[in-house]
């Protein structure tokens, strides 16, 4: 053999024995040995403890809780009708009061002595009448006589013609038309001074019920949250236009509340007159019952909300106009949901799929469709049935056909945090 062939053929086992300690190194890099086939290797490997757990049924509801201001049922400020100086001050600030209780007395001395000039022309009035009567009395008298003597003449002049002179029938009759009207006319005199003393009464009426409004009550039961007058203080009258016109209190109504909440657009239609509403005041730390009582049925263009009211009951006074409470709204419930864990579910696109472990042992995708979603759990409308197994432990290394090892695990309900399965 020449000395190039010898060099040949050492280089030829050289590269060979270089080459099979490759495929050695990368045959233990993929804990196989030599000789060993990738699908034997597959078929030997344990397989993959999962935690999972089983589809069931449950109670499902959805809730919102929005902050709010609690606010009285009614609350206005209470003004004088007329203008008058405070003569009596019947409340403070925490005064309670009851609907038409007297709050305050003014003084209105024109009005008063308005009063009195009205009783002056009722009994200017009255002897008007008494006057005009006993003149209509006196006329109808006197006609009736004028008028007897005329029917008197014209009977002789009809029997005994040329007994009485025509002349004289004549002015019987005149005279008998003349006290007619007479009568007429006092008649007519006694109903407008009747008709004047009713203007009158009815001016002094008036001239009454603003005299009346001397007298400050409650429009409604309630405590006096604000008082802006005092003793001799001029109060000026609320329906002025050209004046600043003070309040003489403010009255809240507090045996029931108003909890004002705006709620978001995407959850109006869950909202109904009636709806029972938890409502938690922090300040006492506690929770009541209100009910929707009205909201305005339509959407605030610039905040995208929709004004709710729910109503709270005050019955024993502990609650304060001011204070904040949190409402939560009961949005949508169902009894006996079929319900998984959100963490088992697996979010791709536009579908929503599952990892279930079959009677073999093995990881198969199912595409659900979804229901009522808390902040724990999941309906499951179709994809899934009761006692199915799912997969609700970490699926990072898990495909599709996968053989795994499943182990029972527990989901905290309340923060989404799981229990790791543990080896039985």
């Amino acid at each position: 053999m020449s000395g190039d062939a010898r060099v040949f053929s050492r280089r030829r086992k050289w590269w060979t024995g270089a080459g099979a300690a490759v495929a050695l190194l990368f045959l233990s890099s993929c804990g196989q040995s030599p000789g060993t086939s990738p699908g034997k290797a597959n078929a030997a490997a344990a397989p993959v403890r999962v935690g999972v757990v089983q589809v069931g049924r449950k109670s499902l509801g959805r809730s919102l809780t929005v902050s709010a201001e609690l606010v009285p049922f009614q609350e206005t400020d209470v003004y004088a009708k007329e203008s008058g100086y405070v003569h009596k001050l019947l409340v403070d600030y925490g005064s309670r009061v009851h609907a038409g209780q007297l709050m305050a007395v003014l003084e209105i001395p024109e009005l008063e002595a308005q009063l009195r000039q009205d009783d002056a022309m009722i009994r200017n009035a009255n002897d008007r009448i008494a006057r005009a009567e006993n003149e209509r009395n006196r006329v109808e008298a006197q006609h009736h006589a004028l008028h007897l003597q005329a029917d008197r003449l014209s009977t002789v002049a009809l029997k005994q013609p040329g007994l009485v002179a025509q002349q004289e029938v004549d002015d019987a009759q005149g005279r008998d038309l003349a006290a007619e009207s007479a009568v007429d006319s006092a008649k007519s005199n006694l109903e407008a001074v009747r008709s004047d003393l009713l203007a009158t009464q009815a001016k002094r009426e008036h001239d009454s019920v603003l005299l009346d409004y001397s007298r400050i009550t409650a429009p409604f039961s309630g405590v006096v949250s604000q008082r802006y007058a005092n003793l001799g203080m001029l109060m000026q009258a609320g329906t002025s236009s050209s004046t600043q016109a003070m309040p003489l209190v403010r009255l809240s109504q507090d045996d029931l509340f108003r909890l004002v909440i705006p709620v978001p657009e995407g959850y109006v239609r869950f909202v109904k007159v009636g709806d029972s509403v938890e409502v938690r005041v922090p300040a006492l730390n506690r929770t009541l019952t209100g009910k929707v009582a009205r909201f305005s049925v339509d959407v605030k263009a610039d905040t995208r909300t929709m004004h709710t009211e729910v109503d709270v009951a005050n019955s024993d006074g502990k609650l304060v106009s001011g204070m904040y409470a949190e409402a939560v709204l009961r949005l949508e419930h169902k009894d006996g949901a079929l319900a998984v864990p959100l963490l088992a579910l697996n979010h791709q696109g536009g579908q929503v799929t599952v990892y279930a472990v079959d009677a073999r042992s093995k990881i198969e995708s199912r595409t659900v469709t979804l229901g009522i979603q808390t902040d724990a759990d999941a309906e499951i409308t179709s994809g899934l049935s009761e006692g199915d197994t799912i997969v609700a432990s970490d699926r990072g290394g898990l495909r599709v056909g996968q053989n795994v090892r499943p182990q029972p695990m527990n989901v905290d309900q309340g923060n989404g945090n799981e229990n790791a399965p543990k080896d039985n």
